[in-house]
């Protein structure tokens, strides 16, 4: 390929790249897109190869071990399903960027002219903090569902490295029990490749054990750290002293108290309200007799009676959520929070999002909703488009922000199938709400009075298995009045 077609390819490239966000552990698609960028550039670098005379063996020597792990049957989005996978995916993604950055920077004899477009690369290099997000999420989905480390592993296994890191992010967080067992985890991986060594793995499961306040196990650990090193006096003292205390809970074992939102999210349903559910009715509905439905009813499914909540079944179609995702990928950006009026980014949020504006698509599925709930949509919020990351959640919130013309109604749509876990659950009344790719979910915030509407706090479960989109649709109070007729009672 001449010089200047390379310069053209590598220039169309980093246009592509740099338009994604640099935050890629609250959106699972986004490491999944970053796989594609990076089996890309590993492309332009073997014709970077070719363009570089000197040091060619050299660099020839590097790429083949790298392309072993792009290969073509490989489908990153698959990977991603599995939180662990992602993670370890992530990682990998990382350490493979700055490599190949660091042998093409060193090796640009003859590609002086591509230097501007490889330096591109910098701000699409997961960040040390991407990885601490997604080891966090790892220990948000333990927390939620009760895994231990070999438990969230049985499917993707991690190292004796990647585990440690998972631990030192556990133990900066103050999760000291999480830590230990990620520590333990480690120990039982290492081997002589490892760059973790075992006197550090005993030092901090020493230290978590104490700090949790399991003095037993931390006694254990020191001892077999002085057994190491007998020539190390402030283990020794710091023994004496352990021996001194008296404290020993259970670091083994997960605590199994927890929230209703954590019981939902685990499946957890109390009997009252399976039996309740199966009262319930489904049935084919015309939006209170609208033209446009007459012929094609919608498919209503009631999946709870107070508060209302109505499940809306094939609302939107296979190749417009794909449409969907391809108009939102290249807009996704950390998903915020509003806190005293305020947008801000919240560890109670994970996930990115994009509000689509005058987009044909997005004009399309305001008009389903308005036909379907039979609400005015002139005063409502922009179609908000969300990927989940791993251990993506969103705890427990109201829609509603009490304010004047507030939120009067949520639709919101299940743009993909989860494998396990990213229910909607509402705690207050008991009620977890499965996705289901294609169909929507309505509910009004906001009692006929104007009042908050309590029973409607609700929680995205984190996603334990599989890759999660959503488009949420708000429809505000303004323009409802004959719609919605508001009530004269305090308690309607």
């Amino acid at each position: 390929m001449a010089a200047k077609e390379l310069a053209v390819l590598m220039m169309c490239f980093w246009i592509v790249c740099s338009t994604a966000g640099h935050e890629f552990f609250s959106s699972t698609d986004q490491i999944a897109q970053l796989y594609g960028k990076t089996k890309d550039l590993l492309k332009v670098f073997s014709q970077c190869i070719d363009a570089e005379k000197k040091n060619v063996e050299t660099m020839k020597s590097v790429l083949p071990n790298l392309q072993l792990s792009y290969s073509d049957s490989v489908n990153p989005e698959k990977a991603t399903k599995d939180p662990v996978a992602a993670y370890r995916l992530l990682g990998q993604l990382r350490n493979d960027l700055i490599y190949i950055e660091k042998h093409i920077q060193l090796n640009l004899y003859q590609c002086k002219e591509y230097q501007n477009e490889l330096n591109a690369m910098i701000p699409e290099i997961p960040q040390l903090e991407d990885l601490d997000g997604a080891a966090l999420g790892l220990i948000r989905l333990q927390e939620i569902y009760k895994l231990l480390p070999e438990a969230i592993t049985k499917e993707t296994s991690l190292n004796a490295d990647e585990a440690y890191y998972v631990g030192l992010v556990a133990y900066d967080a103050d999760k000291f029990q999480h830590a230990f067992l990620w520590f333990l985890y480690s120990l039982d991986r290492l081997t002589e490749y490892s760059t973790v060594d075992e006197k550090k793995l005993l030092g901090f499961l020493r230290y978590s054990a104490y700090l949790f306040g399991s003095l037993p196990l931390a006694i254990r650990f020191g001892q077999e750290l002085l057994n190491l090193d007998p020539s190390n006096d402030e283990v020794r003292a710091q023994l004496n002293w352990f021996h001194r205390l008296q404290s020993n809970p259970d670091i083994i074992t997960l605590n199994t108290e927890s929230s209703n939102y954590e019981a939902l999210c685990r499946g957890e349903i109390d009997k009252r309200t399976s039996k309740r559910q199966r009262a319930l009715s489904c049935r084919y509905s015309t939006g209170g007799g609208n033209p446009r439905l007459m012929y094609a009813p919608v498919k209503e499914e009631v999946e709870w009676d107070e508060p209302r909540i109505i499940r809306y079944h094939d609302i939107i179609s296979d190749r417009e959520i794909e449409i969907l995702k391809n108009i939102s990928r290249p807009q996704l950006s950390r998903s915020k929070v509003y806190e005293d009026g305020e947008a801000t980014v919240s560890d109670g949020r994970v996930s990115q999002s994009v509000g689509l504006h005058n987009d044909p698509l997005e004009a399309r599925v305001c008009q389903r909703i308005a036909d379907t709930t039979g609400l005015f949509m002139e005063k409502v919020e922009s179609l908000e488009v969300q990927n989940y990351g791993i251990g993506g959640t969103f705890e427990p919130h109201c829609d509603a922000l009490e304010t004047v013309n507030d939120r009067i109604a949520t639709f919101l749509i299940y743009m993909s199938d989860v494998g396990i876990g990213g229910s909607t659950v509402f705690p207050e009344v008991g009620v977890a709400v499965q996705p289901k790719k294609g169909s929507a979910v309505f509910w009004y915030n906001l009692h006929k009075n104007g009042e908050l509407d309590l029973r409607t706090e609700h929680a995205g479960c984190p996603v334990l298995v599989g890759n999660k989109w959503v488009a949420n649709k708000w429809i505000h109070e303004f323009g409802q009045e004959f719609k919605r007729p508001c009530s004269l009672s305090e308690w309607e």
